[in-house]
């Protein structure tokens, strides 16, 4: 699937166009291309988060996610989700918006909030209801509902009784969670992601505070956190991550699969990381750079651990996982999201390192170099259409030179 995160609205003028009929002819390059020109199987839609869409912040049962407390106090001014699309209402429009364009598949994250409003215990009937109508609607218009259960917003109660991911009774609350997720939907939807971004959110919300729960400690991070420890945080929170879902594939696969005949995995933040120079330094960093990106959590899905480069350069304070629990994390997917926007150059800095006290930052000890060079407004969107016009056109050369 190709989807689009609800930020990047202007993408879905192209998925318009892909999507519309044969007819429409889309440049990428010197070479042009149209929704016919994709297999027949291949899936076009559109995504969002809870947050985002959904508003309805204070009604029908739902308490407040970590999302709704950063916004109330980093945006004082009215910038949150108490309204946003007002998607709680609007969802039959939305869904009629959808088929209108000929979307395939629509991934949407649910509220841990609104469905168990206290984290665990009794399920919200209001919030059951949505859900069901949302996802029957989808159902009716022939476009596959593709469910997230958690994009940086879990409810703000588990925050408040152990520090939600800091803590692993997080664990098995995600897993009960989840449960309920799978026993009231799963007979109607075959596509769950766990977690969205588990590194961009043990990163950025655990050792830069720039997004809730906004932990982080000095000198690391933006100056306003009040709590955390940006120099074990990270790593604490995305082992953690990795453990409940590793134990909601295992509870899918033995309690659901069978049946419901799903498929469960996560979604990982990457972009593409270039050299800066050729030299020997340069191409090592890069590939140490991958490790602490995407190799942080893909590495223990796939082999059982963490990358080497990331336990030589935070040793202890990386966690270690049990001979079971590498067990139970190795192969514990059935796919792998990838969410791209861009490239970066890569610069060995090795000087990070002969810092006693560093972060998940300093522990990369690299310099990231962006290629942006401008930024677009909202109403001039050339730039960004001509982004996904040849990124699309890049997935349809990969498909291609996989057919030869």
């Amino acid at each position: 699937m190709l989807g689009f995160s609800s930020l990047q609205i202007f993408a879905l003028s192209l998925t318009i166009a892909l999507v519309g009929g044969g007819g429409v002819v889309v440049c990428h390059g010197t070479a042009t291309y149209t929704r016919n020109d994709f297999p027949a199987n291949f899936v076009f839609g559109a995504g969002t988060s809870a947050y985002q869409v959904e508003g309805a912040a204070n009604e029908d049962g739902r308490t407040p996610s970590i999302w709704d407390t950063f916004a109330h106090n980093v945006y004082p001014q009215g910038d949150n989700g108490d309204v946003a699309s007002d998607g709680y209402h609007k969802y039959q429009e939305d869904v009629q918006l959808m088929a209108n364009m000929g979307l395939d598949a629509y991934r949407f994250s649910i509220s841990w909030s609104r469905l168990i409003p206290n984290g665990r215990g009794p399920v919200n009937p209001k919030g059951l209801e949505y859900y069901n109508n949302l996802i029957n609607g989808l159902l009716k218009h022939g476009i596959q509902p593709h469910v997230t259960l958690v994009n940086y917003d879990h409810p703000q109660a588990l925050e408040d009784e152990y520090g939600g991911w800091v803590s692993r009774k997080m664990v098995k609350d995600f897993i009960q969670y989840a449960d309920v997720c799978f026993k009231e939907f799963g007979d109607r939807v075959q596509y769950w992601t766990t977690v969205n971004e588990p590194n961009i959110f043990g990163d950025g919300s655990y050792d830069a505070g720039i997004a809730p729960p906004q932990r982080c400690s000095p000198p690391f991070g933006i100056t306003n956190c009040t709590r955390g420890n940006s120099s074990t945080e990270s790593y604490l929170v995305v082992h953690h991550i990795l453990l409940a879902h590793a134990s909601v594939v295992r509870l899918y696969r033995e309690n659901y699969q069978t049946k419901q005949h799903g498929f469960v995995g996560l979604t990982i933040y990457t972009y593409f990381s270039v050299p800066y120079t050729d030299t020997k330094e340069d191409i090592i960093a890069t590939q140490r750079a991958n490790d602490f990106l995407f190799g942080w959590v893909l590495d223990p899905l796939v082999f059982g651990d963490y990358p080497k480069s990331m336990k030589k350069n935070a040793a202890s304070r990386i966690r270690t996982f049990t001979k079971l629990e590498s067990e139970m994390v190795k192969g514990a997917f059935d796919f792998i999201g990838v969410i791209h926007y861009c490239t970066f150059m890569i610069k060995d800095d090795p000087t990070n390192l002969m810092t006693e006290v560093r972060d998940f930052t300093m522990d990369k000890a690299v310099k990231v170099i962006s290629l942006q060079t401008q930024r677009t407004s909202s109403l001039e969107d050339n730039s960004r259409v001509e982004y996904i016009q040849a990124y699309i056109g890049g997935v349809l050369n990969a498909l291609r030179i996989s057919e030869v």
